[in-house]
């Protein structure tokens, strides 16, 4: 009797580490490497399901993202742009203050920034409600001011990943630098990716097009605009994309069932 329970009780601990495991484990990196799924027919405007997501464009590089589970999400956080409740989650990156505060609402669970303390890079892979995060980082430039030691600081953007309700959501933060093929791995799949445009203080438009070309998520989302141009951009990525513009529509409400089948450009009010 004792053996048996000495047993289960092995059993039982050995389910839990791999609930714990599983609970840690990369979605959009398994289906990376998994056979391509099938597409959805087109992208349709439905109304509120329990398994979609709400992105709203915010200004600059700020989204806030909502889950299912309630978990609010705000992207490249500085404070300036508030929209609704405060959220439970903000990331952050060290390009410039409209990207970052170091004062944010106590009243803000986690706060990520996108830049490591004392040498080392940012990594984040936690689970959060029912989003899992994690990053990707890459060199940022060095702006005046900011001491010696280079033109570029080392693992200073990150790129945020946020996997929910079955979508793999990406933001490129401020990225200066093309991605090298062991970051495309480290990524993996996107389903939704926010790029920035503006051509100047991230990359060329020739450079973000040709990581847009081959991330190749369903939705592109484009930020950090300024004054570029909306159809060079487009013209950059071809003919592969579809536009779609959403006047008066800030909010986009998606699901992994409402996917559209061609890669789509979608701009929302504000952009």
């Amino acid at each position: 009797m004792m053996r048996l329970l000495a047993a289960l009780a092995l059993l039982g601990s050995l389910a839990t580490h791999a609930a714990a495991q599983d609970a840690q484990r990369s979605e959009c990196l398994a289906m990376a490497n998994a056979p391509p799924r099938a597409a959805p027919v087109s992208l349709r405007r439905v109304a509120a399901k329990a398994d979609e997501v709400a992105i709203t464009y915010a200004g600059h590089s700020t989204y806030y993202i909502d889950t299912p589970g309630g978990i609010r999400i705000a992207t490249d956080y500085s404070g300036a742009y508030q929209i609704g409740r405060l959220p439970d989650i903000v990331t952050m990156n060290r390009a410039h203050d409209t990207h970052y505060t170091l004062f944010p609402d106590p009243g803000i669970p986690h706060v990520l920034h996108g830049w490591g303390e004392k040498g080392q890079a940012a990594h984040y892979a936690e689970r959060i409600g029912d989003v899992y995060i994690r990053n990707v980082t890459t060199d940022i430039r060095r702006y005046w001011g900011e001491g010696t030691g280079g033109e570029m600081i080392e693992d200073g953007n990150s790129i945020f990943i946020f996997e929910v309700a079955g979508l793999c959501i990406g933001h490129l933060g401020h990225l200066h630098v093309k991605l090298d093929d062991s970051q495309f791995a480290a990524i993996g799949r996107l389903d939704i990716v926010m790029v920035p445009i503006d051509g100047t203080y991230t990359m060329s438009l020739d450079g973000v097009s040709e990581i847009t070309k081959r991330l190749r998520a369903a939705v592109v989302l484009p930020m950090h605009r300024f004054a570029t141009p909306l159809d060079e951009f487009m013209r950059l990525i071809g003919q592969q994309f579809e536009i779609d513009r959403r006047g008066g529509e800030r909010t986009l409400k998606i699901s992994r069932d409402t996917l559209p089948a061609m890669p789509t450009v979608i701009i929302l009010d504000g952009v």
